[in-house]
């Protein structure tokens, strides 16, 4: 899944432009597709592919318009990336981080709440003009609220590695290690398009 994602992305970032008319229907392609794969799990070793092809166009084309106004950045959000994917896998690993009911429940109920502020924001923001604080801003609250986000798709690594790993002790079907490996891909392209947020805002500083 990572060579599809990998492997569009270079291809969008080639030319770009072609790809900007059809950004929304992208864009909406790549929700069908999660939306399918989660709700028919069976699917997972057809949508999966497919979902990270169609990511992967859509992260190209965001990198390069990124890199094109903050030259280096792609390198450093890719770099940190998946320098915390490591570094947490090297960290749940060795117990260091252990996954218990509680610290499931926080991680879900922050990234909700992220995902309904995000939302919002957009609702907000298409319809009736209106600016959600904190989300494009690059004041010292706005970089501490991506910090935030950051922390929390972090976290939900540790998760997906949880899943993966439990999937693994009950012998599950093998689809679902195409549905746990969908799982942990959603969560590196969050946890990369958000460290991307991040470093643009603190360039803006």
């Amino acid at each position: 899944l990572l060579v599809f994602l990998v492997g569009a992305a270079l291809w969008a970032w080639s030319d770009p432009m072609k790809f900007v008319p059809y950004f929304l229907w992208i864009l909406g392609g790549g929700f069908v597709l999660s939306l399918v794969t989660i709700f028919v799990k069976q699917a997972a070793p057809i949508t999966a592919p497919l979902y990270a092809l169609v990511e992967g166009v859509l992260i190209g084309c965001i990198s390069f318009f990124f890199e094109k106004f903050y030259p280096g950045i792609v390198v450093q959000a890719v770099g940190l990336t998946f320098g915390t994917l490591f570094a947490l896998l090297l960290a749940y690993q060795s117990k260091l981080i252990k996954v218990t009911q509680n610290f499931r429940l926080g991680v879900v109920a922050a990234t909700g709440g992220i995902a309904l502020y995000y939302l919002a924001s957009l609702i907000l923001s298409t319809f009736f003009k209106i600016q959600v604080p904190l989300i494009h801003e690059s004041t010292p609250l706005g970089i501490g609220f991506s910090v935030f986000v950051v922390i929390i798709a972090a976290l939900n690594l540790v998760l997906d590695f949880d899943f993966i790993e439990k999937g693994a002790e009950t012998h599950a079907p093998k689809y679902m290690e195409w549905y746990a490996a969908f799982g942990l891909m959603v969560t590196l392209i969050w946890l990369y398009l958000e460290i991307l947020r991040l470093l643009a805002k603190t360039r803006r500083r």
